[in-house]
């Protein structure tokens, strides 16, 4: 996933002030909600790890995965990876989603700016976006079966 790894490599080498202006750009440039699911924004679809309402939505295509966010723009830093894996994982392939290593909040540098309890809602939206291909991938099995 070239565009994902290109936004991580940025935030990476960037400095401390770098990085916050890079996710609060991150932050301005997330994807309005498809009408279509802003009714279904609950708690099925919250993710729970993160303190700021953050509303996740997993599609699978064929052979691509589709994701939808919702986050608030009071809280531009979540907003920002929220953001940034929308537009980093979108159209990739199931598998690729399921091989996003774990650290990637290390691997940006975020953990230097921010708190322990936001880089762990962070690494819960990545978490719940895995959980959701994966969920999403087991459905189709089943229904192919």
């Amino acid at each position: 996933m070239p565009a994902l790894e290109g936004m991580i490599e940025e935030l990476a080498d960037a400095d401390r002030q770098e990085r916050i202006e890079l996710l609060i750009d991150f932050a301005k440039s997330l994807p309005k909600l498809p009408d279509r699911l802003e009714a279904h924004k609950d708690a099925s679809h919250r993710v729970e790890e993160c303190q700021s309402p953050v509303y996740l939505f997993v599609e699978l295509n064929d052979d691509s995965v589709s994701l939808y966010a919702d986050a608030p723009i009071e809280a531009p830093t979540v907003r920002g990876f929220v953001s940034l894996l929308v537009q980093g994982l979108d159209k990739a392939r199931p598998e690729e989603v399921l091989a996003v290593k774990s650290d990637l909040v290390d691997r940006a540098g975020l953990t230097e700016i921010l708190g322990m309890l936001r880089v762990r809602g962070l690494s819960g939206v990545l978490a719940r976006v895995k959980a959701e291909v994966t969920r999403a991938m087991m459905e189709r099995a089943k229904g192919a079966s």
